[in-house]
């Protein structure tokens, strides 16, 4: 008889459970699913913030565009708890496997998700941003706790993918991964500054 085969839900976790499989050494998990949460919450917040203005801003189509988009961002990045497991799925089964060139392989594969939580923060940053421009007074604080959860997401996900590309043999892809990150975090950088600059009390 064959064996069942058991998929394990991440994202329907309780918070307890979830953040326990976090910290454990043998979890199928890494650092992209916890990111992917922390970027969740930090879409919560901007949506948060979009709905107290909403109540000052009145038929401001950008804000409702920002209130529209930050769920979309929020239910996207619980999806990808799961999906960044999944993405490292050949990876883990070659590594158990020992087979360095099927490893080679599935590196950059399983550094997918981690790339997409990267660029929707950097985007989510922009919306960040641009709600501070019109953001109720009550709204500020939690568009400066949506920047800081975005920029602690992505520094944490860029870590997994510096951690890959150094293991990868591709001299090319190491040096592109960097140079990007790099770009990135300078951009990002920036738009946090002055969100927290936007929002200061």
């Amino acid at each position: 008889m064959a064996e069942k085969l058991s998929i394990e839900i991440f994202r329907k976790k309780q918070p307890e459970e979830l953040t326990l499989s976090l910290a454990e050494p043998d979890s199928r998990t890494d650092i992209g699913s916890g990111a992917a949460l922390t970027a969740a919450a930090a879409a919560s917040y901007l949506k948060r913030a979009a709905a107290l203005t909403m109540e000052t801003e009145a038929g401001n189509e950008r804000v409702e565009y920002i209130h529209r988009n930050s769920e979309i961002l929020r239910g996207y990045m619980v999806h990808l708890i799961d999906e960044d497991v999944k993405s490292r799925g050949p990876l883990r089964k070659a590594i158990k496997e020992n087979d360095p060139q099927v490893i080679e392989a599935a590196r950059q594969p399983a550094a997918q998700v981690a790339n997409e939580i990267v660029n929707m923060m950097n985007q989510l940053l922009e919306l960040d941003e641009e709600l501070c421009e019109f953001a109720a007074p009550e709204g500020r604080r939690f568009c400066a706790a949506a920047a800081d959860l975005a920029m602690g997401s992505i520094r944490a996900t860029m870590r997994y993918l510096f951690h890959q590309a150094s293991k990868c043999s591709d001299e090319t892809y190491r040096y592109v991964v960097k140079r990007e990150n790099e770009i990135t975090l300078d951009t990002c950088r920036a738009s946090y500054a002055r969100i927290l600059e936007k929002t200061a009390e």
